[in-house]
This record gives C-alpha cells, structure tokens and sequence, in this order.
C-alpha cells in the first residue's frame, strides 16, 4: 500500500523563519522512499521526460502564438531585475495562466501599496504573459515566464530572482521550486490552493510523489473545506492550513455602460435580440450551442450566438465547422465585424469579462461529455447572468453543487438537453431573473477570501521581518 497519510513534525532552521512540515510514515504504510530520495529521482527524470515531451510542446507553443518573447526564461535566464532594495521584501508570485492572472489583481494592488514589498510575476502561458505586462508593469519589478523545473534551470532562476517569499497560485507546487525555496529557508505560501479529483486520485496512489510536492510548503491556503481535506489526508499539517475561500470570489468586474454594451455588439456583428454564450469552450461544446441557436430560432425566438473558445488557437477547427452550418459568422480577431451575424466567435484573451455582459444566457464549457473539468462559472455569477453547465465540472465541484443548491444555476446533461434548457430559458425572461438573483447572492455570501489571503502572507511577512530583528 502506497503512502496515505503521515503525521507530522516541525522542523525549526535558524535564519529566516521557515517551519518545514516534515512527513513521516504512518502506520498504514509499506513504503519507505524518503522525500530526498524521491527529489533525486525527479531531477534525474525531469530532462529525458522533456525531451520525450519537447515535439509535442513545441508544436501546443506554435500553435498558440506568442512564445518567442522571453524564451529564455524558461532556462531560468531572467534577466534586467533592478538590485533589491534595503528593508524591502521582495515576493516571487507564480500564476499559471489569464484567470490566475486577472484573480490576482486586488492581491498585487494591495501588497504594493500597504506592504512595502516589491514583486517579481511570473506566469506559464503566452496569453497569462500578454495580459501580465498589459496589467501590471507597473505595479512590478519584472515579469517574466516560470522556469522549466529542473534543477539547473530552477537553480539559475533563483540566483537571479532572489525573493524573500514565493507565493503559489492553485495548482501550481513544482518540486524543484519548492526544494529551491526550502534550500534558501524562503517561506512558500500556496494561495486559492485546490485539488482536482484527477490530481487527488494520483497523489493518493503514489504517496512518496505527494511527499515531494507537499514538503517544503510553509503555508497552504485551501480554497474550499475539501480541499482542506484532501491535503490533510496527504499528510500536510493541520495548523499550517488555513481556509480561505476562493479569491476569484472576490473579483470586481468593471461593468461596461449602456454605449459600450452596444458599441461591443455592433463590432461583434451581434444583432439586436438574445445572445446565448458559450464561456470557455471545448471541442464538441461549440456544434452543441449551434444546435441550442436553431432550437430557439425554430421556436420563434430572435437569438444569436457568441462563443468564446477556451483556446484561441482552435480559429481553423472552428472556421472549418461552421463553415458547414451555412450561418453567419465573424471572428473577432479578423477586426470588426463587416454586418450582422448569427454566431460570433470572440478569438481574443483578456476579454471574457466584457462579453459576459452581452449574454443573456451563460453556458460554461469543458463541461459536456466527454469534458469533465469545467470552466469557472464565477464571471458569470458574479455578473448575475442566467448560467448553465454539463456533468463535468470536477475543478469546480464545490461551487458547481453549491450553485445548483441554491437555484443559482442549471445543470445539463448531453447536448439535447443544453439545447432544450437554453431554449425555454431564452424563452422564459422571469425565470432568467431568478436564476441571475441567485446567482449575484450566492457571489456576496462568499465573498471575503482576499481579505483572509492578504492576513496569511502579512503574517510570513511579520515573521519574516521579526526573524531577522532577533
């Protein structure tokens, strides 16, 4: 049997205040493979699984675009930092991607202005990137591409950075970074921290793996109770958690006015009526919204259509499809629409937000068969619109039931009944207002997580700054 849970013990190094939560067997385990052990396995694995992996990297960073700014970070080059400043912290702030991104814009404003700490961003994606020095340039010492992390690459990185406190955003716990930071006694503070059931079910499995991962994390802030859960029952300490909610929670979305609603419309090509949105689509998700476009249009409704794909690059695969429906479409990276259409298709990053505010009806994406993650339906609630979502919403199970319990949202089960619901919703403006009251409730009754966030880094900063006064 695989390494299930361990108890714990804390480890107390001199310098900085770090407490590492130090892992040890538990009774119901067979496996001895200590975390050293495991941390060399890693690094002697990471550059031939790399190479094995690099055709198909190569050809996902071709394909999205983007990627040849700042290569060169990727091998832990990060170059042009100024020289850290006296009595200044400076905090290493991992996102992954555009919704990491754009959830931790209060987080970044508040630190900067409050704290007296400097930020270095660093983000995975060529479209997180875009947005990053878009949104924060200025509110940052440098942004830059996470490290590929191997050892020399995570290593190199580090001597250049040089943080005093690394925060992670929700998945992110990179075993290499970890053991970096552990190494230098530099506090890791994992913020929105969750765990999907696929990387729950995994870690379970092979315990020594969730070991490397967990170890060397100073403070994990889960985003929900169970996911407080899973990571105790992986043998992370109960006093280094902290509950915080969800930060995306907290968004504030700036609402566009009357003008630019319509002025968003007319150069999408939207015509005047309902627009039924696909939020972060998957392959398969977009025929199945046109499907719910000639339900309503045949049951007399005047509707349009307005996708917007989870990934930009899928234009082509997109184009081709409805090509073959014989209806009007546009494609917002093409520039403004030429006259009305009856499907556009919004192809850009950064944007989802505004869009949002033209829907009448939300259906959030990678959600249908055979998608079973899901998107977050958090935008769409926090605008107060009218949301449906398929079986599939494993990352955001807790919200998803919790949405559904409240009558705040609709769940469908295959694309028939995405086309049936979307129809007598768009159909029904009274129902529509319910589920968008719900929904806009649910959103305040959980709001508050950013302010337990910035509690928890503001005590690492404290104790950081008391360490080094003692």
């Amino acid at each position: 049997m695989f390494w299930a849970f361990w108890t714990t013990k804390r480890v107390t190094l001199p310098g900085p205040r770090i407490v590492i939560p130090k892992l040890t067997k538990s009774r119901h385990s067979n496996d001895g493979l200590c975390p050293l052990l495991m941390l060399w396995l890693y690094r002697i694995l990471f550059l031939p699984g790399l190479l094995v992996a690099a055709p198909a990297y190569a050809w996902r960073m071709r394909r999205r675009g983007g990627y040849r700014e700042n290569f060169h970070h990727r091998f832990g080059a990060h170059d042009g930092l100024p020289a850290k400043r006296p009595g200044v912290r400076r905090i290493w702030l991992q996102a992954v991607s555009v919704g990491e991104m754009l959830a931790i814009a209060p987080l970044i404003e508040a630190l900067v202005k409050t704290d007296g700490v400097e930020i270095y961003l660093t983000t995975t994606t060529s479209t997180g990137y875009a947005l990053a020095v878009e949104r924060y340039r200025e509110l940052t010492v440098g942004i830059g591409y996470f490290p590929l992390d191997s050892w020399i690459f995570s290593q190199r990185a580090w001597r250049r950075i040089e943080p005093d406190l690394v925060i992670l955003t929700e998945g992110e716990r990179w075993p290499e970074h970890i053991h970096q930071a552990a190494k230098r006694r530099v506090p890791v503070v994992c913020i929105n921290a969750r765990l999907s059931d696929r990387s729950f079910r995994r870690m379970q499995a092979f315990g020594p793996a969730s070991r490397l991962m967990l170890e060397g994390i100073t403070r994990l802030l889960p985003c929900s109770a169970q996911d407080a859960a899973r990571f105790a029952e992986l043998g992370f300490p109960a006093e280094r958690m902290t509950t915080t909610g969800n930060i995306k929670l907290d968004v504030a979305i700036p609402l566009l006015d009357w003008a630019r609603r319509e002025k968003l419309r007319e150069e999408l090509g939207l015509p005047a009526g309902l627009v039924l949105m696909g939020s972060s689509t998957w392959p398969g998700e977009e025929s199945a919204l046109v499907e719910a476009l000639r339900e309503a249009r045949a049951a007399g409704l005047q509707v349009s259509l307005l996708v917007v794909p989870r990934h930009a690059e899928r234009r082509g695969e997109l184009e081709r499809s409805l090509q073959e429906t014989g209806l009007r479409f546009h494609f917002r990276s093409k520039g403004n629409a030429p006259g009305e259409v009856d499907v556009a298709v919004a192809d850009t990053t950064g944007e989802l937000r505004s869009l949002l505010q033209l829907a009448d009806v939300v259906f959030v994406g990678k959600s249908l068969p055979p998608h079973t993650e899901g998107q977050t339906p958090v935008e769409a609630a926090a605008l107060e619109k009218p949301i449906l979502f398929g079986p599939g919403m494993g990352n955001f199970r807790l919200i998803a039931r919790d949405l559904l319990a409240r009558r705040a949202a609709i769940g469908v089960a295959d694309p028939a009944e995405l086309a049936t619901v979307a129809v007598e919703l768009l159909r029904d403006e009274a129902r529509r207002n319910e589920l968008a009251a719900a929904a806009g409730q649910w959103r305040r009754d959980n709001a508050g997580a950013l302010g337990r966030t910035l509690e928890a880094i503001r005590e690492e900063l404290l104790a950081l700054n008391r360490s080094e006064g003692s």
